[in-house]
């Protein structure tokens, strides 16, 4: 019988213990000093990890009291101050290290960082072979001061290249509560750049001359000073850092939406002539013809006519002879009307239809309540004429000149052109005005128009407002469109009506005094001030209002307004002028805190001595807006904001704004609460 296989295995086994017991005890006996030297290095481990527990909670405590002592008094020993925090914490020979960083953790942020190191020599590792000690470290950090929220800038040159904003000569810039910015290079060659922050994005600060008065510099490039200009602020405020700026209206759907309807007007109507039925001629004189002999009274000078329908083929008055038309005629002339000198003629509250042209003579006509219609042809009013309620359409040029007056009231008025010149005056109620082509005023005559809706075409000449010499036009409130330029000169004022949107189809040309009513103005073409007129509030010689109060002092203002343009903005002379943006938009009008926008690349430039006050956002982000010979653009204690693709200033220029960030944490203001960072 066969035995087991698991006795023989054990037999086996008993043998080779048996034979190799002297080998085994040798392997066991030089395997204990490393087993003894690994555990040493695990517990002088241990002891380095208990040691960093500890060197840790010191660096937090001195980077903490640290950063309040130097929030404190920034002349302090940082080094004494953490290491005596260290030995009051039980903690000795230690090396405690503390240093002052700059833009940590965030740019424009200052912390203190404080190292803590401690030897550790090896006490059972030496069994291995390790000798001496090994160092064991911890840091922390406190933040001190933040600025990383910057001022929002007002002042702001988008350009990433050289000379992106400078400031040359006498000029200077005056922004005290927000920054002046540049994405590209900064350039201070003038008097002064004085704001909350100055920056520039990804370009470099050069102070040449002048003073740099902020809170801090912020600068992607370098800062590039002269060893003997001290006038900026000091190297703790100075950051070397990129500054991510970017234009604020860049992405405004509404500014989108408004640049859209640049080149946007009412259409024109066409006026046409009246229908005049054939008839028979009239004529009132001292000798009248067999139609108007049966109106006269007696053998005198005075006609009467009943009412009653009256087919005129050619009417005709001699001197000093008086017509009257009863009320509720009805008046058709189908080859002209011709009033003698001294002679007057009153329709009545009649309907009066004219062909083959109107002269009222130096007597003037009077017609009352009803239609006017008169067709093409010249349409001469002298004298002092009136005219009631009613529609009235002249298809026509009319003329007013030589101290003569025409008086409208209430209703639609259309003329083919208007032009009044020495003295002449015309004062219109309420309802639409059209004119086809243009309206020009010059030599001391004023056109004072009611509320109603305003469409003019363009002149031969290209413009649909001209104003010369002392010109006057005032304008009541409605929709206006004007088909080409707006062009008034030195002396002259207009007024312009509330409306939600002034669509101008040309140039802006004040060179007068101008008043804007509310809205939005919409221009394809340029805005240029030029060298000024009387000075605002201004009375009507016609209706005794007064106008422009809000602006008193100005000559050029405008409150709760936006100007959307396809051109840029100039302004020259002497001009004194106040615009301010409305503080919240209006649905299709004006858009709030925005004043002025083109996306034109042409240059704009501010200069001759022009004096202005605005109040909102000038945006032309693609041009360089030059301000030079004395100009002063301000905000007159409101927020203005110029955004420009380039910013010069120069020649005694100085621009200042009031605004003030809207950011609670601007930077250089207040103390920032001191906490672990690190």
């Amino acid at each position: 019988m066969k035995e087991p296989q698991t006795s023989s295995a054990r037999r086996f086994l008993v043998r080779f213990r048996d034979d190799g017991r002297a080998s085994v005890n040798t392997i066991v006996a030089l395997s204990l000093p490393v087993v003894i030297g690994a555990v040493g290095l695990a517990f002088d481990l241990n002891r380095g990890y208990g040691q960093r527990v500890m060197n840790q909670r010191v660096a937090d405590m001195a980077a903490l009291a640290t950063a309040m002592e130097y929030q404190r008094d920034d002349a302090i020993d940082i080094d004494a101050v953490a290491g005596m925090i260290a030995v009051a914490n039980g903690l000795q020979g230690a090396s405690v290290d503390a240093t002052l960083l700059t833009d940590y953790p965030e740019a424009g942020d200052s912390a203190i960082e404080v190292t803590v190191s401690r030897p550790i020599p090896f006490m059972l590792a030496s069994v291995l072979g390790f000798s001496g000690s090994y160092t064991v470290s911890a840091d922390s950090a406190a933040i001190v001061s933040s600025t990383a929220q910057y001022a929002a800038p007002c002042f702001l040159a988008l350009d990433a290249g050289g000379a992106s904003l400078v400031v040359n000569g006498g000029a200077s810039i005056n922004a005290p509560n927000c920054s002046v910015a540049a994405i590209g290079d900064l350039d201070q060659k003038g008097q002064s750049i004085a704001a909350s922050d100055i920056i520039s994005g990804s370009g470099s600060i050069t102070l040449n001359s002048g003073s740099l008065v902020a809170n801090t510099l912020r600068y992607g490039g370098s800062l590039n000073v002269p060893q003997w200009n001290s006038a900026l602020p000091p190297a703790k405020d100075r950051h070397n850092v990129a500054t991510a700026l970017a234009d604020p209206w860049a992405s405004n759907t509404e500014l989108g939406a408004a640049v859209a309807q640049i080149g946007d007007a009412d259409p024109l109507p066409a006026l046409s002539d009246p229908v005049t039925p054939n008839g028979k001629d009239f004529d009132f004189s001292s000798s009248p013809n067999a139609a108007a002999a049966p109106y006269r009274v007696g053998s005198g000078k005075n006609y009467v006519l009943p009412a009653g329908t009256y087919n005129i083929k050619k009417f005709s008055v001699g001197g000093d002879i008086h017509v009257t038309f009863a009320s509720g005629s009805v008046i058709t002339i189908s080859g002209g009307f011709a009033n003698g000198g001294g002679s007057t003629v009153d329709f009545g509250d009649s309907d009066v239809y004219v062909k083959g042209g109107f002269d009222t003579g130096s007597g003037g006509v009077t017609i009352g309540d009803g239609v006017l219609w008169i067709g093409s042809g010249t349409a001469s009013f002298k004298g002092t004429n009136t005219k009631g309620d009613g529609d009235v359409v002249i298809n026509g040029d009319v003329a007013l000149g030589g101290g003569h007056y025409l008086t409208m009231g209430a209703g639609d008025h259309a003329f083919k052109s208007l032009t009044l010149g020495g003295g002449g005056n015309m004062l219109l109620g309420d309802g639409d005005l059209t004119v086809l082509e243009g309206i020009k005023i010059n030599g001391n005559s004023e056109l004072n128009a009611g509320d109603g809706e305003y469409n003019i075409g363009a002149s031969k000449q290209g413009y649909a407002i001209k104003l010369e010499g002392s010109a006057r036009l005032f304008m009541g409130d409605g929709a206006f469109s004007a088909h080409g330029d707006i062009d008034t000169q030195g002396g002259s004022g207009i007024v312009f009506g509330e409306t939600n949107n002034h669509y101008i189809k040309g140039d802006l040309k004040i060179a007068g005094s101008a008043f804007f009513g509310p809205g939005r103005y919409t221009i394809d073409g340029d805005f240029e001030n030029g060298t000024g007129g009387t000075t605002w509030p201004q009375t009507s010689t016609l209706n005794g209002e007064q106008y422009g109060a809000a602006g008193a002092g100005y000559d050029m203002a405008g409150r709760d307004v936006s100007f959307i343009a396809s051109g840029t903005l100039k302004l020259a002379g002497g001009a004194k002028t106040k615009l301010l943006a409305a503080s919240k938009s209006v649905l299709g009008g004006e858009i709030a805190t925005l004043l002025f926008h083109s996306d034109t690349t042409s240059k704009a430039s501010w200069t001759g001595g022009s004096n202005n006050v605005f109040g909102g956002a000038v945006h032309l982000p693609g041009t360089e807006v030059s301000m030079t010979g004395g100009n002063s653009t301000n905000g007159g204690g409101t927020c203005f904001m110029l955004i420009a693709g380039k910013i010069k200033a120069a020649g005694g220029a100085v621009a200042g704004s009031a605004c003030v960030s809207s950011d609670g944490s601007s930077s250089g203001s207040g103390k920032t609460a001191v906490k672990l960072v690190k």
